[in-house]
């Protein structure tokens, strides 16, 4: 095993309203999804949050999501491709213009809650996304749900594809994500969700929520920052990684900083 990823969706506050704690997320992740305002995050946050990452040398990667503040991006919306691709753009423009002011540069894409669940198998609304980064930068890599037609759609388009496996995610027979409407979504047992990584990283394994054997080949794994006991979880899928011997880094970038805290 050359190494895996760990992840955790960033810059999620907004205002007086406080989500996730970054500063410590930021101490055991290797990649930051940092918001983008459509579905959270403002000015102020963003940037502290960029510059959070910069000093650790965690890579940033921007968390583009549909306009859609009030529902925190999770409802699903049919939004015209033009409409969407300039929607994406926009975000991770305003993302990248951050974080190059902070001395460091958006590294690769991940889209957010509702967009992310439906570019996973809508191949039109995917191709807008991919179009929307191919006009920022063809170099920029994806965040993608492992096997997604996302993935796919990217890989064609000649982008670079960073396979995604969530920590804390239940999982449907067909590899797709438990709706958080649905019992079995979301999962809270830090032992038992850093035994499921490191399974995953050795084995290429999950198991859905009906007992079926998945089959993923992911580069990265996310642990959300706003689940219950994130911090705890994403300990524990870090040291149970190390105790493994397997390296914890981006695929995109090993900073010194990520390197002096495996």
């Amino acid at each position: 095993m050359t190494g895996i990823d760990l992840n955790s969706d960033m810059g999620e506050s907004f205002g007086r309203w406080s989500l996730g704690d970054d500063d410590a997320m930021l101490d055991i992740v290797t990649s930051a999804n940092i918001a983008c305002g459509f579905h959270a995050g403002d000015p102020i946050g963003l940037v502290r949050t960029v510059q959070a990452a910069a000093e650790r040398g965690v890579v940033v990667g921007a968390h583009p999501a549909y306009r859609d503040l009030s529902g925190f991006g999770r409802r699903a919306m049919d939004v015209a491709s033009p409409e969407l691709t300039a929607d994406v753009l926009y975000q991770i423009s305003a993302l990248d213009g951050i974080a190059r002011s902070a001395g460091t540069h958006m590294r690769y894409v991940k889209p957010h809650g509702a967009l992310y669940n439906r570019i996973a198998v809508d191949p039109i609304q995917a191709a807008a996304v991919v179009e929307a980064i191919q006009e920022f930068d063809g170099d920029i890599a994806v965040m993608a749900l492992a096997g997604s037609v996302f993935a796919q759609v990217a890989r064609d388009a000649g982008l670079r594809v960073i396979a995604e496996a969530f920590a804390d995610r239940g999982y449907r027979p067909d590899a797709t994500l438990v709706s958080r409407r649905e019992p079995g979504a979301v999962l809270n047992d830090a032992d038992a969700v850093g035994e499921r990584i490191v399974r995953l990283a050795e084995e290429g394994t999950l198991i859905a929520v009906d007992g079926t054997v998945l089959h993923l080949d992911a580069d990265s794994v996310c642990v959300h920052s706003d689940s219950p006991g994130a911090l705890a979880m994403a300990r524990s899928v870090r040291d149970r990684l190390q105790a493994a011997d397997i390296p914890v880094r981006s695929p995109l970038d090993v900073a010194p900083a990520a390197e002096a805290r495996a």
